[in-house]
């Protein structure tokens, strides 16, 4: 057998299909089977009731009144009412038939005594009596002072023929069921695993071509709706990861390319280093140790990045007003700049620590390098919800009296490299803020920018306040 042809007898939709059509045909089996025996037993019972009633009213009428053989005869003259469905045969004293029934019935020595029997009334009764073709069940009721007897009996061979026919048709009718179940079921499954194999399709494209973009036609509300839905949004935020992966080693490497090709120009003059006068030799030095140093923040802020778009990191409670002052305290011993903490509202979340504090840290010394020269201190706000404000996240601001930002520049200084026209001569390489921003969006947050009264910038970002 081949592996296709395997497959498919394997498939969701066959053992779906053969699954539902072995269900029904085991619930239909034994309801069959039920209805069945308890509609046969009905009948039975009925029938038996019917022929006890006949009996029973016989032998209250010859009781009660006296009555001789020709009472019972079926000729013309005779009123006699005959039961229906039953089979009438009178006998003489003697035990001869007198009246013969149609079909005649067999007479037993029991029969006989009956007949000659003194009390009326008196019964005996047999059971699966064979007359030709046909079984009878047969009971004789004496005349009472030796006068004779009626023979009554009731044909049941006719009731089990009508049941064996029952029982045939319930058959057929359960093998009907059966077929019409297995029809729908397959029917059904193709339905249903119809949008599976859908996205099955998509998968195996997916590892076919490497090609993340393909839409998966999947609608519905159901599960597998829903997991059509998860697995577009999961091949579009895989489309996204790599987008942003190319086009972060894209960014890193233009901005690479400057330092380095300064950097092998400085190189190539140090070959020449003899023929330099002094102060062109310190220069040198100067620029290929600023270089250096331009590279190794570039470095270290790109794994930085690529680190702060992993979530290695569990999440965890986190103060977020502890936090800052951790961040001040160090920005004071590298910077010498007074930095003051204000905190209100509850400022406990859910976060990644070391994520939260590069990114307030990369605000602070944002802050330090665009107000080198200020005076006045360097705030950092951390505000979170009180009780009236109970639906607001919590944010973080670092407030500064530099010389401000653009307004044309406020929407792009969280972008990747992206540096305002003043301040590309200042070092830097345009990472920081944006890693303020994946954290920012890394929980549940955004960040933002404006100008501030008074002159300066705040610059800052939220927190989706999660303390569960």
């Amino acid at each position: 057998m081949s592996r296709g042809r395997r497959l498919r007898l394997l498939s969701l939709g066959t053992t779906f299909a053969v699954s539902f059509a072995a269900v029904t045909a085991a619930v239909t089996v034994v309801v069959g089977i039920l209805s069945y025996s308890a509609a046969a037993r009905l009948v039975r019972v009925d029938q038996q009731s019917v022929f006890a009633e006949v009996v029973q009213d016989l032998r209250a009428e010859v009781r009660a009144n006296r009555m001789e053989p020709a009472d019972f005869s079926s000729g013309p003259g005779h009123d006699f009412v005959r039961p229906a469905r039953t089979d009438v045969q009178v006998l003489g004293p003697d035990g001869d038939v007198v009246d013969p029934g149609s079909p005649g019935l067999p007479v037993t020595g029991a029969d006989r005594e009956v007949a000659g029997a003194a009390g009326a009334g008196t019964v005996v009764q047999h059971q699966d009596v064979d007359v030709g073709s046909d079984v009878y069940r047969v009971a004789t009721v004496a005349l009472g002072s030796g006068r004779g007897a009626v023979q009554v009996a009731q044909e049941f061979s006719d009731t089990e023929d009508l049941l064996r026919t029952l029982q045939q048709r319930t058959w057929l009718l359960m093998a009907a069921v059966v077929v019409a179940a297995g029809l729908f079921g397959w029917w059904l499954a193709r339905r249903i695993t119809r949008r599976l194999v859908v996205l099955t399709d998509a998968a195996e494209a997916v590892a076919r071509t490497r090609r993340l973009g393909i839409q998966v036609p999947v609608t519905g509300y159901d599960e597998v709706g829903r997991l059509g839905r998860a697995f577009d949004r999961m091949l579009g935020r895989l489309a996204q990861s790599e987008e942003d992966q190319r086009r972060l080693v894209q960014d890193a490497g233009h901005e690479l390319r400057t330092p380095l090709t300064s950097l092998r120009t400085n190189i190539s003059l140090l070959r020449r280093i003899d023929e330099l006068p002094p102060d062109a030799r310190e220069e040198l030095v100067a620029d290929l140790g600023q270089e250096a140093r331009e590279l190794t923040d570039l470095v270290n802020e790109l794994v930085e990045l690529a680190a702060g778009q992993s979530d290695a990191e569990p999440p965890q409670r986190v103060d977020l007003a502890d936090l800052a002052e951790d961040v001040a305290a160090l920005a004071r011993r590298r910077t010498g700049r007074r930095i003051v903490v204000r905190a209100g509202g509850g400022t406990v979340t859910q976060g990644r620590p070391v994520l939260l504090t590069r990114a307030l840290s990369n605000l602070v010394e944002n802050a330090a390098k665009f107000d080198a020269d200020g005076h006045e201190p360097i705030e950092i706000v951390v505000s979170g919800p009180d009780g009236e404000t109970s639906g607001r996240p919590l944010r973080v601001e670092v407030l500064d009296r530099g010389p401000g930002i653009a307004d044309d520049d406020l929407t792009r200084v969280f972008d990747r490299f992206y540096r305002a026209a003043d301040a590309r001569a200042l070092p830097g390489s345009g990472l920081g803020l944006s890693i303020v921003r994946e954290v920012a969006l890394s929980h549940g947050g955004a960040p933002f920018a404006y100008r501030r009264d008074g002159g300066g910038s705040v610059l800052g970002f939220t927190v989706g306040r999660r303390t569960g």
